[in-house]
């Protein structure tokens, strides 16, 4: 702490994250400076991370969710986010171009980092993603969705897999391009916006 790389924003990782987020330099600082206030060392551990995400579902437990999501944005997987990491995060699930999130939601569900997605690794993140949700919520999931293996299993027919097939990154971006419904399975959602989205459906 206190020596120049630790309190200054190096101009390469600056030019870097202006070309691949929507921020402007002025907000890259700003954040940049936030960043340096919460997490001195300049990196945000897998703890503080949980924390930060707690923060968010104060009447849910997200953290099995928060550390998958920490492992799809540790590219290089030393257990910390470091400020370009961190700003690629926020980017990407806040304001990304789609393709840029449907490659994130694959590395989300891509566990192992072998380049293909099985049932059982679709099952485990639908699983985080149904801590978040309430008890009083999850009742009014439609009733082929209200549980993960339901909802795992829904995700897989619509990709139009066996039960042992794996999906590649490619057919995993193309089944969604295809079929918007995937998209809202894949995903963390409040169920009133679901039951939003199948009334409009209906009409």
């Amino acid at each position: 702490m206190g020596n120049s790389k630790s309190c200054a924003l190096s101009k390469e990782v600056l030019e870097d994250l202006k070309l691949n987020t929507r921020y402007t330099e002025e907000q890259l600082y700003t954040w940049y400076q936030t960043f340096l206030k919460e997490c001195p060392t300049g990196r945000i551990s897998q703890q503080q991370f949980e924390n930060i995400y707690a923060t968010f579902f104060p009447d849910a437990d997200p953290k099995a969710y928060a550390q998958h999501v920490f492992r799809s944005f540790d590219q290089d997987s030393d257990g910390t986010l470091d400020f370009k990491e961190y700003i690629v995060a926020l980017h990407l699930t806040s304001s990304g171009k789609t393709m840029e999130k449907l490659e994130w939601a694959f590395a989300l569900y891509d566990l192992d980092r072998n380049g293909s997605i099985t049932k059982n690794e679709i099952q485990e993140i639908v699983r985080s993603i149904f801590r978040m949700i309430s008890e009083e919520d999850q009742k009014i999931l439609p009733e082929d969705e209200n549980t993960p293996e339901k909802r795992a299993d829904k995700i897989w027919f619509f990709f139009g897999k066996k039960e042992n097939d794996k999906l590649t990154e490619g057919e995993f971006i193309q089944g969604i391009m295809d079929n918007k419904n995937i998209l809202r399975l894949i995903q963390f959602d409040e169920p009133q916006k679901v039951q939003e989205r199948l009334k409009e459906k209906k009409q």
